[in-house]
């Protein structure tokens, strides 16, 4: 599209094209995408049901599981519901308004749950290194504080993300080669600077998803430290068993996540659609697995589930 006057006109409409160069594939490529949905809402749903439900599980680390759980929700729902109507009516057009609010739930959704898997990794910190004043350090008021920390930051560090992309004129091309909206992905049609933009997003995740990773490694440094200090064999099972979960998820979490970021930024000869499928990844893979992989390794969610759905 040729470039116009910035001072005339600004789009107010951008076109979401799904999966470039895939669009006859379109009708197949929803499949998985509504499979994993609906796996989604389900596991979720039902992991926070078990949650509430099962008096043995009202702790803090399945509160924030809990917590983990509600965020999955909002991700999925923010994304794919558009993404399916892309595939299924060819519905392409998102205003500028709505490309707005999908950026700011995303960005702050993500920020919100990296926050809860640093708060998990510090329950079990806290649980293997002082399992006796465990019950005194993270009492239902901390448990609470930290909570409401976490929500308040993922809101707080990306409500700034309204003001810096509303304050943008869009004259160039307004076809969005993704499924959804990205912060930079939609900055970068602006005609205006958008140093602040790059800037502002580094910011948001060296102070966040950055910090958290740090945070995170270093509070599995100190729980092993202290696993393999204990004398027994099994007790050094049980305690790294506990864990178990937590790391699958960290890892399914951040890894395609942080692959996502930097191939957005600096993988400038990554094909279009490698960058399109990369980014839905990332979005419907943690919210889909997270459920499962808490429910195959966590004795009293899969006895609860068995009895939910087999006991007469």
């Amino acid at each position: 599209m040729t470039s116009m006057n910035h001072t005339s006109i600004s789009h107010t409409i951008f076109i979401l094209v799904g999966i470039p160069g895939l669009e006859e594939q379109h009708r197949w490529i929803s499949i998985p995408f509504l499979i994993s949905y609906l796996t989604t809402i389900i596991g979720n749903f039902l992991l926070i049901y078990i949650i509430i439900t099962e008096r043995t599980l009202h702790g803090p680390m399945y509160f924030f599981l809990s917590m983990l759980s509600a965020a999955d929700l909002i991700f999925s729902t923010t994304t794919v519901p558009k993404s399916l109507s892309i595939f299924w009516f060819d519905d392409r057009e998102i205003s500028l308004g709505g490309c707005i609010i999908q950026v700011f739930f995303i960005n702050a959704v993500y920020v919100m749950e990296s926050g809860f898997l640093l708060v998990m990794a510090f329950d079990r910190y806290i649980a293997i290194c002082y399992p006796l004043r465990y019950n005194m350090i993270l009492t239902p008021l901390v448990t609470g504080k930290f909570g409401l920390a976490v929500l308040l930051r993922g809101f707080g560090t990306c409500f700034p993300l309204i003001f810096l992309i509303s304050r943008l004129t869009f004259c160039r091309n307004n076809v969005l080669p993704h499924t959804s909206c990205e912060h930079i992905g939609v900055a970068k049609y602006a005609c205006d600077d958008i140093h602040v933009n790059i800037w502002y997003g580094l910011f948001v995740l060296s102070v966040t998803i950055f910090l958290d990773i740090i945070l995170i490694i270093t509070s599995y440094g100190l729980i092993l430290q202290a696993v393999f200090c204990i004398p027994s064999k099994d007790a050094r099972h049980k305690a790294l068993n506990t864990c178990g979960s937590h790391i699958c998820v960290i890892v399914l979490f951040y890894v395609p996540g942080i692959f996502t970021v930097f191939s957005q930024r600096f993988g400038r000869h990554i094909p279009p659609h490698i960058h399109s499928l990369t980014i839905n990844v990332a979005i419907l893979a943690p919210p889909m697995l997270n459920p499962i992989i808490y429910g195959v390794k966590t004795k009293q969610i899969r006895e609860k589930l068995v009895h939910l759905f087999f006991s007469k």
